[in-house]
């Protein structure tokens, strides 16, 4: 309790302040928290956090140099030049979709906040419910995504201080003096944890944001079917004592349901637009990280394939980097895939609506259901730079040819 409270005191972030309500402040605070920590909020105006977030852009910066350095300069073993690569590869993956983030934060800003919208309803217990379902569920796998790489920084700390070598650092790095000695190793080692744990968690940080809004704008879907699902028994509620002949030939009641369809049909619109503007900004980003963790899953599996007997400590940390990657690529496809499901199931939700009871004879609502069905019918699909759909086959996929790749370089070496 104490812990969460000095916690929350120490992260008492602007973008808590600034953001656009309740709904937001429920959905993101968590990931608000992290980012302002790490030093990468886009919210912070003060001079304080301006210096704390540049150390830390700059120390980042300076780590990858040192590691590009390491790799063009020095003779390294296929292990080493393995390491080197995923660690870089990655690194870069991650600079990739913070740029995209930093370039599109006003839209990012839109879509945190698009919970506001005036056509987004939390009136029924339901709906309270499925949104409740959503945060939390956003907020578990937060926890486990930070959680699977926090052990894996853990393995990655202990590893050079047992193996063979005698002042062995976590990454390959070059650096403008000689740290191989009893006075000055220990010192260079602390600070390399340190700067490295900022960038690992810079790259969990930018894959928990994609996570975040993604998981957002399924919540909102959710409700929409919801919604579409129960128009006839929201509007409904003052004339429950009538029958369908009196219901349907009462103004009252055909005002409100139109209403309510036009207020429904312009929230799907409204979810598939912002929708759209994410699909683009991230099309990029994902193809950089298909490509990236393709390459990962094959070369990381390639170090648990020859450590398992030689090293154990190194095969743990081969074991839950490899995890970390795999579980994230995971997480990124099957997401993108439900949001292709949820927007589909718009048209499922009208269809079973109770349209059939004779709703459709009040004119204009007929035209209505058909344009929301013909929207519908077009699925949301989250592409990989224009190439690849992102969903649970193309992972199979990815998989699949990582392991194909790892049969290869087993049998050569």
């Amino acid at each position: 309790m104490y812990l969460q409270r000095f916690l929350q005191k120490l992260t008492n972030t602007r973008a808590l302040v600034e953001s656009s309500g309740e709904l937001e402040t429920q959905y993101f605070e968590s990931m608000y928290r992290v980012i302002y920590l790490e030093g990468i909020s886009f919210s912070e105006t003060n001079i304080g956090y301006w210096m704390y977030s540049s150390t830390v852009k700059a120390l980042i910066l300076l780590l990858v140099f040192s590691e590009v350095w390491q790799f063009v300069s020095a003779r390294l073993t296929i292990d080493t030049v393995i390491d080197s690569t995923n660690i870089i590869a990655i690194q870069l993956s991650a600079a990739f979709k913070y740029r995209s983030r930093l370039v599109h934060k006003n839209v990012f800003r839109r879509l945190a906040s698009s919970m506001n919208s005036p056509n987004f309803d939390l009136s029924t217990d339901e709906r309270k419910k499925l949104m409740e379902v959503w945060q939390k569920r956003n907020e578990a796998h937060l926890k486990l995504l930070l959680a699977l790489g926090t052990c894996t920084l853990i393995a990655w700390y202990i590893y050079p201080l047992v193996d063979e070598l005698d002042y062995n650092l976590m990454v390959s790095v070059r650096l403008p003096y000689d740290y191989q000695n009893s006075t000055l190793y220990p010192i260079t080692y602390i600070g390399l944890i340190v700067v490295f744990s900022y960038m690992s968690y810079f790259v969990m940080v930018n894959d928990l944001t994609i996570q975040a809004h993604l998981m957002h704008l399924l919540c909102q879907f959710a409700i929409l079917n919801d919604c579409f699902r129960n128009i006839l028994k929201d509007c409904v509620e003052d004339c429950k004592d009538m029958n369908e002949m009196q219901l349907f030939s009462n103004n009252k009641f055909k005002q409100r349901f139109i209403r309510r369809l036009g207020n429904l049909s312009e929230q799907h619109k409204f979810l598939l637009n912002i929708t759209s503007q994410l699909r683009e900004i991230l099309s990029r980003p994902m193809l950089a990280q298909m490509v990236v963790s393709t390459t990962l899953i094959c070369c990381i599996g390639f170090q648990v394939a020859i450590s398992v007997s030689v090293n154990f400590t190194k095969w743990v940390m081969s074991l839950l980097y490899l995890g970390y990657n795999m579980f994230v690529l995971y997480i990124l496809c099957r997401w993108c895939e439900e949001l292709k499901i949820q927007s589909t199931a718009i048209g499922d939700a009208l269809y079973f609506s109770g349209w059939e009871s004779g709703i459709t004879r009040i004119p204009g609502v007929r035209s209505s259901m058909l344009l929301i069905l013909a929207r519908a019918n077009k699925p949301l699909v989250m592409s990989a730079g224009g190439m690849y759909d992102l969903s649970l086959e193309a992972y199979a996929t990815m998989v699949k040819t990582s392991y194909s790749a790892l049969t290869v370089l087993l049998r050569l070496r």
